[in-house]
């Protein structure tokens, strides 16, 4: 009998400790629930990650770069191969300028963040040793896009404004311009491409 009386307060004693535990456990499961969910929706690809289907394919680029805002610009030609990565989450876009003297290379990517809900770029070429990094919106119809951004002078060292400026149609045909601070806080173009789809 004693030693049944002792089982039982165990088992009690043990219930007791384990109460607290317990009701623990579900508030942070309950807890947990949400950053779940919020992770869940962060990393899972949807509808804005579909606009981008367009900018896959292969392309022939007529390129334009303006070394000064007055002068004509250098025109030049390029091919385009873009391609989605890391299951459809984001598009690789890479570029080979033709001119076989001192060519001009690029690779950029652009996705669509869930979180911040803004697409975003990232674009490193040739021809600086820096990483461009622009974020924006598309309208809602789908066919132009503006993403702002910063990138480092080359005189003065410090960040300056960059603009991606996107014209798109649903082929995958694309108008594609870098706009740069000039002298005050005038915007002018430095660099225009114009996509069009091949493959």
């Amino acid at each position: 009998m004693k030693l049944l009386n002792r089982t039982a307060g165990i088992l009690a004693a043990a219930l007791c400790l384990a109460l607290p535990v317990t009701a623990q456990s579900a508030d942070k499961a309950a807890n947990d629930a949400p950053m779940a969910k919020a992770l869940q929706n962060a990393m899972t690809p949807g509808e804005a990650h579909k606009k981008l289907g367009f900018m896959v394919g292969t392309f022939s680029v007529k390129m334009k770069i303006w070394v000064t805002p007055a002068a004509a610009p250098e025109e030049t030609t390029a091919a385009s191969v873009c391609a989605w990565v890391l299951g459809e989450r984001y598009v690789q876009c890479m570029l080979s300028e033709n001119t076989p003297n001192a060519p001009f290379n690029g690779t950029g990517y652009i996705a669509y963040d869930n979180a911040s809900k803004n697409y975003q770029a990232a674009w490193m070429d040739t021809g600086s040793t820096g990483i461009t990094l622009y974020t924006g919106k598309m309208d809602a119809t789908g066919k132009t896009a503006l993403l702002k951004g910063t990138a480092s002078n080359p005189v003065t060292g410090k960040p300056s404004p960059v603009e991606l400026r996107m014209s798109l149609e649903p082929d995958g045909n694309r108008l594609t311009q870098v706009w740069g601070q000039g002298k005050g806080s005038k915007m002018v173009k430095l660099m225009e491409l114009e996509y069009t789809k091949t493959k």
